[in-house]
């Protein structure tokens, strides 16, 4: 992609507004505690000290809005505590320019690093920073410094308890996370009716199960509801999968096609009931129509062999789904072992060795998130000292907007560039309009910057150029309850955030870090992910007696994770300006589908697995073997961009084939399974021809 063509892309993207839900209660909410901290510093304070401390509020307002599994509550005290800190510090080194320097530079390096913990990490150490380059135009003592400190920790104990007092649909984020699982396996069960090898994004699954970690007292007082419908729907989607497997599953035409179509068609439908059951926290409505048809039909079965196993458990797991979710919220009946059982997340002090261990983890030169770091800490700086140097009174807006904007990739730092710089236009605009025609008094000034924050929580989701506007219209009018003069305040505004937001772009560019060079990595990474989770099931097949269903479940585990990091650096990778020379986007997009083809065999032969007590299969066992060492083979071709061969293991395959005469699935399965790795070594062949047999082999594993 050209560098013309990646800037309007993003440009583009950046300036979109979506159509999102609104929040209307808890946006009223989180304004509500920034109203009242303006109005105790207007009551029982200054101007100033209104000002500074609406910022704590404003804040942690602003990250309980973000998806993260934590307590809200938490989430606003951690965002107060860090703020009140990088304010005292702030305080302490504006003085000296010199020592401010490197109190920002240090600091700004730590809160790039934190984005290697998670977004919401990330977000909460960019907003200390924003609150240190604010606090330089506010000199005071040590002990004004303390208090200013305070206001802020004050304004997130506020946000914090109003989010206590006034709880606004209590675990609603698991109940949406464990819906959206329920409804797209609902929607996957729909296109299998009409594409047997349709394929699922497990994203819905990961995040119903990261939404599923709760502490122990968070068990405590967990609805039932949230107890096991997360296990059945992973237990759900390999059933479907073979049911529907003209392979495995029911033959592609005839009498059995049409039942399985029937029985995926009443599974979506009773899926659909039970998300929006717990969603909305009601009972379980399932019309008549699809009960009936998820009973054996009086002639006796239509299915045979493998589907009909897979239709007798599809039916046992829907009817689990049913009464777990139709129990009552409030059990009045001591709880059974199996429903105490959770994944545990751990407490706020556990999680410190974790993030360390994430940083030290990070602290090489290939990381994107120390360049990233890097990056943002030389920018911060180099702004400081150009705000310092230009003829304005608020110099530090041009390093606060360059810091705003910046992220460890490029689409998001350039198209988050355009659209601060748009939406301040419009934001300093419409509050500079008003502050000249009407002159406000403080108190009107302190509720229309209160009405601005009510505009930018509701709209929150929306876009970054609408957020902006409202967040600039807000800065207006609390300079405007502090007195500055509003007509100095659009002209910097403007100039700063623009000169901040080329600052960040120019930076990027100047010192990047591609994800394009990475995708060979990733996609040996999911390579031998799925192989692992292919062999734990093979094994399983081969020695039965030796069940280890958790090594199966770990293997599962990490291949959805490697498919994940795949997906997220191919799509950072589509949008930068570079181009990578040994994988064409047509290639990566026909290995990416053979991948997956892999992983969903795997899958269905996990949902076949044999009992303890059934007879070993040397056939799967030598297989295994055999595909443990191609694996470690293909694995390194993939990353040296040497070509895949597979003809050992099919030749393993071919002896198996002609020594089982009952053709069962682990047989068929191991078939399906070298389709798809034959698929990948044409995605990522270089000989001639090497694109048009990849774009074949991606359209050849779509129609198995």
């Amino acid at each position: 992609m050209t560098w013309s063509r990646a800037l309007k892309q993003t440009a583009r993207s950046g300036l979109t507004i979506e159509r999102t839900k609104l929040t209307p209660l808890i946006a009223v909410r989180g304004s509500v505690g920034v109203a009242l901290v303006i109005g105790l510093c207007l009551w029982r304070g200054t101007p100033t000290l209104a000002v500074s401390s609406a910022f704590g509020a404003f804040a942690s307002g602003i990250v309980t809005f973000q998806r993260s599994w934590r307590p809200r509550p938490v989430l606003a005290l951690a965002v107060a505590g860090g703020l009140a800190v990088s304010t005292f510090l702030g305080y302490l080194a504006a003085a000296h320019i010199a020592a401010f320097l490197l109190l920002l530079a240090g600091w700004t390096f730590l809160s790039g690093m934190a984005w290697s913990i998670g977004p919401v990490s990330g977000l909460v150490g960019t907003q200390t920073v924003a609150i240190m380059l604010v606090t330089v135009t506010l000199p005071t003592s040590v002990l004004g410094a303390l208090e200013h400190a305070a206001l802020i920790a004050f304004g997130g104990l506020v946000q914090a308890t109003l989010i206590l007092v006034f709880p606004v649909r209590p675990w609603g984020v698991q109940r949406d996370a464990l819906a959206d699982a329920l409804a797209a396996e609902a929607d996957y069960a729909r296109r299998l009716r009409h594409d047997p090898v349709a394929p699922f994004d497990p994203q819905p699954l990961m995040d119903a199960r990261l939404a599923s970690a709760v502490t122990p007292r968070q068990a405590k007082r967990r609805p039932v509801q949230l107890h096991g419908p997360r296990g059945l729907a992973e237990q759900l989607r390999p059933v479907l999968a073979s049911l529907a497997d003209p392979v495995v599953g029911a033959p592609l035409e005839g009498p059995e096609r049409d039942r399985a179509r029937d029985l995926l068609g009443a599974a979506a439908t009773v899926l659909d009931a039970v998300a929006h059951a717990i969603r909305h926290d009601r009972p379980v409505r399932i019309s008549p129509e699809a009960m009936a048809t998820l009973e054996v039909p009086a002639s006796g079965p239509v299915l045979k062999g493998a589907a009909r196993r897979s239709a007798y458990r599809l039916i046992s797991l829907l009817a689990d789904a049913v009464e777990r979710t139709d129990e009552p919220v409030e059990a009045t009946r001591p709880t059974t072992e199996a429903e105490r059982g959770h994944l545990l997340r751990p407490s706020m002090p556990r999680l410190v060795p974790v993030a360390l261990h994430s940083l030290h983890r990070e602290l090489r030169w290939s990381s994107r998130f120390l360049r990233h770091a890097l990056r943002v800490s030389a920018v911060a700086a180099a702004g400081y000292l150009l705000g310092t140097a230009l003829p304005f009174g608020h110099g530090y807006w041009a390093p606060l907007a360059a810091v705003m904007v910046m992220r460890p990739d490029f689409a998001q730092t350039y198209s988050r560039g355009v659209a601060r710089f748009s939406g301040t236009l419009v934001g300093v605009a419409i509050g500079g309009g008003v502050m000249a025609l009407f002159h406000p008094h403080q108190y009107v000034s302190a509720a229309l910057a209160v009405v601005c924050v009510l505009l930018m929580y509701l709209l929150m989701r929306t876009g970054v150029s609408v957020t902006s506007a409202c967040v600039a219209a807000y800065v207006v009018f609390l300079l405007g309850i502090a007195g500055a003069g509003w007509e100095q305040t659009v002209l910097e505004r403007v100039v700063l955030t623009l000169g901040g937001g080329l600052l960040a772009m120019l930076a990027y560019a100047l010192f990047p870090a591609w994800e394009t060079p990475k995708l060979r990595d990733r996609l040996a990474e999911w390579l031998e992910a799925n192989g692992r989770y292919a062999l734990a099931v093979f094994d399983l097949y081969g020695r039965p007696a030796e069940r280890r269903p958790r090594q199966v479940r770990d293997a599962l585990l990490d291949s959805r994770a490697a498919r994940a990091a795949w997906e997220e650096t191919e799509s950072r990778a589509e949008k930068e300006p570079v181009r990578h020379r040994g994988l064409s986007r047509t290639a990566a997009g026909a290995a990416s589908t053979a991948l997956a083809t892999m992983g969903r065999v795997a899958m269905i032969l996990e949902a076949h697995l044999p009992g303890k007590d059934a007879e070993q299969d040397p056939g799967a066992t030598a297989f295994a073997y055999e595909l443990r060492d191609a694996l470690e083979k293909a694995t390194a071709a993939v990353r040296n961009r040497e070509e895949l061969d597979w003809s050992e293991l099919r030749a393993v395959w071919e002896r198996w084939d002609a020594e089982d005469e009952s053709q069962g699935v682990a047989l068929r399965g191991a078939d399906l399974l070298l389709d798809a790795l034959d698929d990948l070594a044409q995605a990522l062949s270089r000989g001639p021809g090497g694109r048009n047999r990849a774009a074949r082999g991606k359209l050849g594993s779509s129609s198995r």
